[in-house]
């Protein structure tokens, strides 16, 4: 897969922030049937920024948490219309200054947004990164400084979709295709039962 992409559909960062904060415990599928009529009524920091919590929640309230994320969203706009201009910050650390944005949201946005080598730590990543042997941690964040030493720096944006959508489509947590499975002869669970 030389060219992995996000499922999250958006068209500029504005709309991505918007989608990854809405896919904590929610599926891609349920966001992006989400996120049209959202993008239709707020198109830009600086609309959302000015909605009412009621708006925002009817649009977003068939995903997880939507009571939250509504807070979260109107002032993670209010902020960066506020403390950035309008202009969404590139910067992991920056990025988790807003409300709503943990690290792992941070590090997509970072990573897919501005190509920065970011590798964002999902259950998909975690799962498939141990199951593989390519990594030994007990958590998210020992996985991903381990996978940050592992791959070259222009290549980490790529990795952690490559990761993230063999787990989601390959390696799944209940029954992993392992027969289908293109890498099986470097996978330390290989064979195992």
């Amino acid at each position: 897969m030389p060219t992995p992409e996000t499922e999250l559909t958006h068209k500029n960062e504005y709309q991505l922030v918007v989608a990854v904060v809405l896919s904590a415990q929610c599926t891609d599928k349920r966001v992006n049937i989400i996120t049209p009529p959202f993008f239709e009524k707020f198109s830009n920091f600086e609309s959302l920024a000015r909605a009412t919590h009621e708006e925002v929640f009817e649009l977003i309230k068939s995903c997880s948490y939507p009571n939250n994320k509504t807070k979260n969203l109107i002032k993670l706009a209010q902020t960066v219309c506020n403390e950035y201009d309008g202009v969404l910050p590139q910067t992991r650390d920056e990025l988790e200054k807003l409300p709503g944005v943990g690290r792992k949201t941070a590090n997509v946005v970072a990573a897919v947004a501005f190509n920065e080598p970011r590798f964002a730590v999902d259950t998909h990543v975690f799962r498939v990164a141990n199951r593989l042997g390519i990594v030994n941690a007990k958590n998210p964040l020992e996985t991903e400084k381990q996978l940050l030493q592992l791959f070259p720096e222009k290549v980490i944006p790529d990795a952690h979709h490559w990761l993230l959508l063999h787990g989601r489509y390959c390696c799944t947590a209940r029954s992993p295709k392992c027969d289908a499975c293109g890498i099986s002869e470097i996978c330390e669970s290989f064979g195992k039962k």
